[in-house]
């Protein structure tokens, strides 16, 4: 699962960013990687394992709900399963 998450423009150009990516590693633990930086700068990786899909995804929409409240916005969302009932 990937979400891209985008800050409008401030006074000083470039918008900042934030990229969370969750992904299973060959021992089956979750791994929440959470990129964030300004574009054309420098950019900090942080890397988070969770033993557990449940966990790692509470700790997903945590991280994007805390940048929602900063005034992120969302970009994009890969990976997400439809709602049930959905097409």
């Amino acid at each position: 699962m990937r979400i891209f998450l985008q800050a409008p423009p401030t006074g000083d150009g470039s918008p900042k960013y934030c990229h969370l990516i969750l992904q299973q590693d060959l021992l089956g633990y979750w791994t929440l990687l959470r990129e964030t930086g300004q574009q054309g700068g420098r950019a900090a990786l942080k890397r988070e394992v969770y033993p557990d899909l449940d966990a790692a995804q509470s700790a997903l929409l945590a991280v994007r709900d805390q940048h929602l409240r900063r005034g992120f916005r969302v970009m994009f969302v890969e990976g997400v399963e439809p709602p049930p009932g959905g097409p």
